[in-house]
Parts: structure tokens; C-alpha cells; sequence
């Protein structure tokens, strides 16, 4: 598998802020407006804005217009490739990084 570890590294970034961890949880369940995810958090709207920014900005997110209110569903997509690269670099394969490491396991206590 050919990927860029640059390429997921704002997703993982996206994912490390719990407010928007728990908006990729809430919007696994199906599409949701920003009204009702503003509705589960202690935040101003344009802290939401800013979340959601993140969110759709690395693809994890999809965002579409509806009037005066944003509704925003999980990035399936992108979802099952940033699972193929999770399992594609936590497993032991011919082209894995560490093959190119000089002397890898050779490192003296």
C-alpha cells in the first residue's frame, strides 16, 4: 500500500481534541445540524465553527448548507482509509518503515 504519512497527520491531530473526538462519535449515528452538536457541548457557536473547521478541513467531515444552519456527516470514505493506514503501519509488512532504520535492532545497552 502506497500512502503519505502527511497526508493523515491532520487527522490524527483533528482526533486529538476530545470536544472533537466526541462530535466524530455523535456524528457516527448519522447526520446531524451544528444547531443539535452545539446543543451537546458548553460552547459558543463560533467555537463549535472552529471544531468543525478541523473536522472538515483533514476530510474526516462533511459539511453541506441547509439554510441558515450547517449539517455535517462522517467522511465514510475517508474513514475506512485512515483504517487501512492504521492497520498498514501497526503491522509487520516487507515495506514497513523500520526496514529502512541502518541497523535496526542492533542498538547496544
Amino acid at each position: 500500500m502506497k500512502y503519505s504519512h502527511a497526508e493523515y497527520a491532520p487527522v490524527f491531530k483533528a482526533l486529538s481534541d476530545e470536544t472533537r473526538l466526541k462530535i466524530v462519535e455523535m456524528l457516527s449515528c448519522g447526520e446531524m445540524c451544528a444547531c443539535d452538536i452545539l446543543e451537546s457541548f458548553k460552547i459558543t457557536q463560533p467555537t463549535l465553527s472552529y471544531h468543525m473547521k478541523i473536522l472538515t478541513d483533514c476530510g474526516l467531515v462533511n459539511g453541506r448548507r441547509e439554510g441558515a444552519w450547517m449539517r455535517y456527516t462522517i467522511n465514510v470514505k475517508k474513514v475506512s482509509a485512515i483504517k487501512r493506514f492504521w492497520d498498514e503501519i501497526t503491522s509487520e509488512h516487507r515495506d514497513c518503515i523500520c526496514n529502512n532504520v541502518e541497523e535496526a535492532g542492533k542498538c547496544e545497552s
